[in-house]
């Protein structure tokens, strides 16, 4: 039985990454754009030339792999349109020894990657799971949630000011303020935290294409723990409802009602959606103001501009660099054709980038009056359902952080994440002035 479930994973492996990992490996030794971005690490450390390589060659590329655009006008457009999906009701388009090889996969770790996940459904199905968790995230219950969060993040920031030696906000800041608000916000137990964050990197590897077998089997075994503790936390939820979000969700019924694994997979989604996002923005626009002193004293000096530099935080370094859409019909995009069953990445990274919308776009300025203008949490359908929670999170870490320790200083290279689709931070170390921290 063991031998059999190791083969069915080989299966499923080759079929999501294996296959993918060769043809990248391919395009890469000939130079093609999109077999670097994936495997050369100069490109993944730093993307933003090979946007602008891309740029070059026109609004929408064939990188050799798939369509691809940078080009801010064309990727709003796609991600708005009804004619492109996420591609989950498309396997009619795969050979007749692909679709017999997915059968004999068996079943799927319900990641973030595949449906039912919110990322990975199309209407109807999208149309219904997303009216369901909508009003966890409205205005209202974000602006609730703002003073409990200035709350953790000053006991956070204690916490740090009493530590000997460096600190690294990425992980004793960046990382356990969004997971603790997510955390609360699902009626999970706050000692659970560092687990979810543990499960959550496992999770987010399997948003990447071309995993190792070691990465992949990681991924799977970490989706498969956090869907097994939901099973266990909706049962203790049906015991004892609370306020939050799961207890209403648990709570639907007749139409409205969903499955154990409808529910478990938007549960990890929320989870991981809830921090991912707003780990990478507090640990990139920390780094960012690091590494520009000048905008982090004007910050200091006039408030007033933390919305805006929230979201020139967003534009500029992307905590989702890109996306990807297939075509359900025939459409075209700028005029230009794509064939039914094409797929179609959307850099946002570049695309925040164009300089046809941002002035001087390789310029961070906290003051940039179009910088909402960016591609940060997608368009259409899928933006982000937690985008307001994660700039209300972003604006009060970042705000206190740079007021408590105004003479913050870099104590060492930040190290980017490994994931190649999310963009952010695994360390940034500093050191704080202390003596300039009230008792």
């Amino acid at each position: 039985m063991a031998g059999s479930r190791g083969v069915r994973r080989v299966v499923r492996w080759g079929l999501r990454h294996g296959v993918m990992r060769q043809m990248v490996r391919r395009q890469a030794r000939s130079g093609e754009l999109g077999g670097r971005l994936l495997t050369d690490p100069a490109v993944i450390a730093e993307p933003y030339p090979f946007y602008e390589e891309l740029r070059e060659r026109g609004r929408i590329v064939d990188t050799g792999l798939a369509l691809a655009t940078v080009d801010h006008a064309v990727a709003s457009e796609m991600l708005r349109s009804p004619d492109f999906g996420t591609g989950g009701r498309m396997p009619e388009n795969l050979p007749g020894f692909a679709r017999t090889a997915l059968r004999f996969g068996g079943d799927w770790a319900l990641g973030p990657a595949q449906p039912p996940s919110m990322l990975a459904s199309d209407p109807p199905d999208h149309t219904r799971y997303r009216k369901l968790v909508t009003r966890a995230f409205s205005a209202k219950k974000v602006a609730a949630l703002r003073t409990r969060t200035e709350g953790i993040a000053e006991e956070l920031l204690d916490g740090m000011a009493r530590a000997d030696g460096p600190s690294d906000i990425a992980a004793d800041f960046a990382a356990l303020l969004p997971a603790t608000v997510i955390a609360e916000m699902l009626g999970a137990p706050l000692d659970m935290r560092d687990q979810f964050l543990a499960w959550g990197e496992g999770a987010a590897l399997s948003l990447d294409v071309g995993l190792s077998y070691r990465e992949f089997r990681r991924s799977e075994r970490d989706i498969d723990a956090l869907h097994a503790w939901m099973l266990g936390h909706f049962e203790r939820i049906r015991r004892e409802p609370g306020e939050d979000i799961l207890s209403s969700l648990v709570a639907a019924h007749g139409e409205e009602a969903l499955s154990e694994d409808e529910l478990s997979s938007i549960a990890m989604l929320l989870l991981a959606a809830g921090f991912e996002t707003t780990v990478n923005l507090i640990s990139n626009g920390a780094a960012l103001l690091l590494e520009h002193p000048d905008q982090a004293e004007l910050l200091r000096a006039e408030p007033q501009h933390w919305g805006t530099a929230i979201d020139e935080m967003l534009r500029y370094e992307s905590p989702v660099q890109r996306t990807g859409r297939v075509a359900y019909r025939d459409a075209e995009l700028d005029g230009v054709p794509v064939k039914r069953g094409q797929f179609v990445i959307a850099h946002l990274g570049g695309a925040n980038r164009d300089p046809k919308v941002f002035a001087d776009p390789l310029r961070f300025d906290v003051t940039r009056a179009d910088a909402h203008k960016h591609l940060a949490f997608s368009q259409g359908i899928h933006f982000c359902i937690g985008a307001a929670l994660a700039r209300m999170e972003g604006e009060v870490a970042l705000r206190a952080l740079v007021e408590r320790f105004p003479d913050m200083r870099a104590a060492g290279t930040p190290v980017r994440r490994r994931t190649k689709l999310l963009r952010g931070y695994a360390t940034v170390p500093v050191t704080l002035d202390r003596a300039s921290v009230p008792a």
